[in-house]
């Protein structure tokens, strides 16, 4: 059954955002969890953000530069929209553009939520061997939800929301509190990211990543595997990260 991260000051399983992974060390090279990135990199959904922002900002009478894309991609949405706010000088709270780009998203994925290539057959892989798997997004828990109905949340153990936190991605909490609740190491998971906010937060927990980038390139790096899609990724593949 999946686990949820409840809000902050609600311990979950008695660990915190900068908790220590409970699993004892384990010697060599072995894969003890998948910490998976939701939009954009299980879901194509980058570009339901950006048309939802730019719908909403439309309406209250602004247009938005395209090269703003790059800017607000996978960062939380305090970033992101308080970016957009500031760039635009639209006259709305943060409070307020938050509940309307949520509403705009969902509405986008209640007509169709596509899987990115290869998602599909690699959660089935991962979950027939067992591995642990955690989804860790900058997304809040009403939208996380609505896309678990699709993609299934019996894929995950637990599962991290931008707005249970208190510090997001680029951040590494997210990923060592998913970690910690899988009782895995963060130098023994494998992370798997499209954006550089994500691919920051994971590498700044000390995991491997794995980027697929959705909208910007990323560059490979120590510690780091740029793939062109997921379809180039199974377990295989992920364990021997280990090693690199």
């Amino acid at each position: 059954m999946t686990s949820t991260v409840p809000a902050f000051g609600t311990p979950l399983r008695s660990l915190g955002p900068a908790a220590q992974p409970s699993a004892p060390r384990v010697e060599g090279a072995t894969l003890q969890g998948v910490l998976l990135d939701m939009d954009g990199t299980l879901v194509d959904t980058e570009g339901f953000w950006w048309d939802a922002e730019v719908e909403v900002f439309a309406r209250l009478g602004h247009t938005l530069d395209e090269a703003w894309r790059d800017v607000v991609v996978g960062g939380p949405m305090t970033r992101s929209a308080g970016f957009l706010i500031d760039s635009t000088g639209a006259d709305i709270t943060l409070d307020e553009l938050t509940v309307l780009l949520n509403d705009g998203f969902e509405e986008r994925i209640s007509r169709s939520l596509p899987l990115m290539p290869g998602a599909a057959n690699l959660l089935a892989e991962l979950a027939a061997h067992d591995m642990p798997m955690a989804l860790v997004s900058a997304s809040h828990r009403r939208i996380i939800d609505r896309v678990l109905d699709s993609i299934g949340a019996h894929h995950f153990e637990l599962t991290v929301a931008g707005d249970e936190v208190p510090r997001t991605k680029p951040h590494p909490d997210p990923y060592l509190l998913a970690a910690a609740g899988i009782g895995a190491e963060p130098a023994r998971c494998a992370v798997i990211e499209d954006t550089a906010t994500g691919v920051a937060a994971a590498e700044a927990a000390g995991c491997r990543v794995v980027a697929v980038p959705s909208v910007a390139p990323i560059p490979p790096a120590a510690g780091r595997t740029v793939v062109p899609s997921l379809e180039h990724v199974n377990l295989p593949f992920l364990q021997g990260l280990m090693t690199l």
